[in-house]
């Protein structure tokens, strides 16, 4: 991630369902054109092409269930 991009912590929370279900039908694709959208109208900085692997086990932290 670069320093102009807007890190998932901040972002992830506040993302539309929609999404959300773009991105977790596919983790490891490049992010759709919307999405990327929505990421940059949500934090004013840049968005990632595509989630890295530290990101993508933070979406997995945010689904999971909790007992």
């Amino acid at each position: 991630m670069s320093e102009r991009e807007g890190r998932i912590e901040d972002w992830w929370p506040r993302l539309s369902i929609e999404g959300k279900h773009a991105i977790l039908a596919d983790p490891d694709a490049p992010l759709g054109d919307g999405v990327r959208a929505e990421i940059v109208e949500l934090t004013g900085r840049a968005a990632p092409e595509r989630l890295d692997r530290s990101d993508v086990d933070y979406v997995t932290t945010q689904i999971e269930s909790v007992d």
